[in-house]
């Protein structure tokens, strides 16, 4: 089956926005997309955010001889999931981070490269999460099934049941207190979420699932109407934080997070 007729799935379409597709097949998914106005413009929108982020910190991007090892010991090209592999590893060299954020983090955000069962748990976060939110975060009496007044209580027995040293980030300092937590499935594991509150009411979450493979991978984010989420794995857990804040205050948010998870 030649390139032009193999079916064009969502990882040729990030291979597409990354730039990792070869000439042919990168007709083909045009092709496609000509043939398909929803996704298209889903891609257009992708396009959008990435140029919007290299725009944003092009000022903190610097490239080094390790990054071209990264890039070329990933698989080979001959491999199926070579071109998805590398795209990943490409979109970790752009931190969806600044500032101070940059060199603190960067490290250990490409310490490794990503795998097929960490693409796949990545790519999970953030529908998880959204949901997550849109079920809990509404909810007047029962949103959280342990309470801020058992924070103790509550980080033990979550960490017990992720094997995982859990914290309770503060984030009082971003103007948002802890409502407390709950267990809930992630990855059709045991996972847990945290619910955050400001002094308006407003709501965030942030889930915690774990991550089949020992890697890191960059900062995302992901949009749906109203909700914004930024995500990450880092080692045996991922993370995203969710809400329907500006993508700017949650990037903050998350950042703060990441700080207080890796103590």
């Amino acid at each position: 089956m030649t390139d032009a007729h193999k079916p064009v799935t969502e990882a040729d379409l990030h291979a597409y926005v990354d730039g990792f597709l070869d000439e042919e097949r990168r007709r083909a998914v045009e092709l496609w997309l000509s043939e398909h106005p929803q996704e298209e413009a889903e891609v257009r929108q992708w396009q959008a955010q990435a140029a919007e982020l290299q725009a944003a910190f092009s000022g903190y991007a610097q490239s080094s001889e390790r990054d071209r090892t990264l890039l070329s010991t990933a698989a080979t090209p001959s491999s199926p999931s070579w071109w998805r592999e590398t795209a990943l590893i490409a979109a970790s060299l752009t931190l969806f981070l600044s500032g101070t954020a940059v060199g603190v983090y960067a490290e250990r955000l490409l310490a490794s490269p990503v795998t097929i069962e960490t693409a796949a748990a990545l790519d999970s976060l953030p529908g998880q999460s959204k949901t997550a939110f849109l079920v809990y975060a509404s909810e007047k009496r029962h949103p959280v099934e342990v309470g801020a007044d058992q924070q103790e209580h509550l980080v033990t027995w979550l960490g017990k049941r992720l094997d995982y040293k859990l914290v309770a980030p503060d984030l009082k300092g971003l103007g948002f207190s802890l409502v407390g937590g709950r267990l809930l499935p992630v990855n059709g594991k045991a996972g847990a979420m945290l619910m955050y509150q400001d002094t308006a009411g407003q709501r965030l979450t942030v889930l915690l699932g774990k991550n089949p493979e020992n890697a890191e991978t960059s900062f995302r984010f992901e949009s749906a109407g109203s909700l914004e989420t930024f995500y990450w794995i880092d080692g045996s857990i991922g993370y995203a934080v969710t809400g329907e804040v500006s993508r700017a205050r949650l990037q903050q948010i998350a950042e703060e997070c990441y700080r207080q998870f890796e103590t």
